[in-house]
């Protein structure tokens, strides 16, 4: 009796560890929730003629929620999904026209697929990444205000304007810190390269480099299959 209880317990010791090297490992899901900020790092050009030279443009930064799914392929190598809600930007004048106020806003959606490397063991309790991936970013709800018409269109009807989509490239920067076997804290920073054209409905145009800082603070859960 007292071998076979021996041997319950060596069979439940070894589940357990088993069960916690699974952590982050090959075949695991991992799914985070959290928030992020957009930081736009602008470099504005000129609207074209007939504007005012040295016409530029700033944007504001936007928090919203962040949900991203991953799947483990290798214990060291993942596939992760970045998705959340549309962020709303406002547009300020710039350069000549600094000190205008609000132009205009636009919401962008920016889902990004990343290829990651994490490092160390799946079970490690504080676990670095890296992460390459795609960005497509989709522009919408784009509105002037009555100051964008002044600057633009003075007497006239109002400005409008519309920005291009683009597709371009990210890398992140995170980790996570494990807080038992199935939850763990998740922190990351994420830069962009991201170039867009501002297409005005008074025929003129505006190439802006947005290339937006994101840096993300999430609570994870770990999961084997739906």
């Amino acid at each position: 009796m007292k071998n076979t209880v021996k041997l319950l317990a060596l069979a439940a010791a070894m589940t357990v560890a088993s069960a916690a090297s699974a952590q982050q490992g090959a075949g695991t899901w991992i799914g985070t929730l959290g928030a992020n900020k957009i930081t736009p790092k602008v470099e504005s050009g000129n609207v074209s003629a007939p504007a005012l030279p040295n016409t530029k443009t700033d944007v504001g930064t936007d928090t919203k929620p962040r949900f991203t799914i991953a799947y483990m392929l290798t214990d060291n190598i993942s596939a992760e999904l970045d998705l959340g809600l549309p962020y709303k930007h406002d547009l300020y004048g710039a350069g000549s026209i600094a000190g205008t106020g609000k132009l205009a806003s636009a919401e962008v959606l920016p889902p990004t697929a990343f290829i990651q490397y994490r490092f160390l063991k799946p079970d490690a309790v504080v676990r670095p990444y890296v992460g390459l991936g795609v960005t497509y970013a989709m522009f919408q709800k784009e509105r002037g205000s009555g100051q964008l018409t002044a600057v633009l269109n003075t007497g006239g009807a109002p400005a409008t304007f519309k920005l291009d989509d683009k597709l371009t490239a990210s890398v992140q920067l995170g980790g996570t810190v494990k807080i038992n076997e199935k939850w763990f804290l998740d922190a990351s920073v994420i830069k962009t390269k991201l170039k867009t054209k501002a297409h005005y409905s008074t025929g003129q145009t505006q190439d802006v480099r947005l290339d937006p800082l994101a840096v993300n603070v999430s609570i994870g859960y770990n999961f084997k299959g739906f």
